[in-house]
């Protein structure tokens, strides 16, 4: 499926193709995303889902698609991304990553995995707090003060 850990278009899981939608690879994982997304390559991967880095044809804007596979399986998971989705709708702020879009899945009887766009950062928290880069007093006030 996916080569070196890049997007690599392939066919839909059952042979049909649907309109407004396209399938890629992806760290062997299949995204059904809408056709105005053209997927780069995965970002990274976590309990909650892995990400993908795009570019939106309409606006030529970089963005970047969590793909939250089988969101309904299990009951916590499913409040968590019920929350982080109306807090995220909600909340506008410089420090807060903005959510872009959420793809509407083409048949709701077969709904289960959760396509949320976020506009498309250079890192993340978690990959500072885990990198070799010791973080002073100074650094820890900085993050707390960011998000509060």
């Amino acid at each position: 499926m996916g080569i070196r850990g890049m997007a690599t278009p392939v066919e839909p899981p059952n042979g049909i193709k649907t309109e407004g939608k396209h399938y890629y690879s992806m760290w062997q994982t299949l995204f059904e995303i809408d056709t105005k997304y053209v997927p780069i390559k995965p970002i990274g991967r976590g309990a909650y889902g892995i990400v993908c880095s795009s570019v939106n044809r309409e606006t030529n804007e970089k963005v970047a698609i969590k793909k939250m596979q089988n969101a309904f399986e299990n009951r916590i998971d499913a409040l968590r991304t019920l929350r982080e989705l109306k807090l995220l709708r909600h909340l506008h702020h410089e420090n807060v990553i903005a959510l872009k879009d959420i793809m509407m899945p083409i048949h709701r009887n077969s709904f289960k995995d959760v396509y949320l766009v976020y506009e498309l950062m250079d890192t993340d928290l978690h990959q500072i707090i885990k990198s070799s880069q010791a973080l002073s007093n100074d650094h820890c006030q900085y993050f707390l003060l960011q998000v509060w």
